[in-house]
């Protein structure tokens, strides 16, 4: 029973992946979010918005700062983590 129910949820997921990736747009085409007018503000007003003379620089620490501050938060938490996890115990190797 157990692998039964084990298939279709691995179908399942299958299943929701294959049409999330053919929601996804075609490669080249015009309208794709990396060509939207996002990234031409980033070009076009980096260095005058943020003061950085890297256009890379500026958008992580400045633009994206929150979000990196949250990624690295998430990082630390999931080593800490890991960390307790495999610690072992003195009193129990005793």
């Amino acid at each position: 029973m157990r692998k039964i129910v084990a298939f279709l949820v691995t179908l399942s997921l299958i299943l929701i992946l294959l049409l999330g990736v053919n929601e996804l747009p075609k490669f080249g085409s015009p309208d794709t979010p990396a060509n939207n007018e996002v990234a031409q503000y980033y070009i076009e007003n980096t260095v005058k918005d943020t003061g950085a003379t890297n256009i890379i620089t500026g958008v992580i620490l400045d633009y994206r700062a929150f979000d990196t501050f949250v990624e690295a938060s998430v990082l630390f938490t999931s080593a800490v983590t890991v960390l307790i996890v495999l610690k072992k115990d003195k009193e129990k190797v005793k």
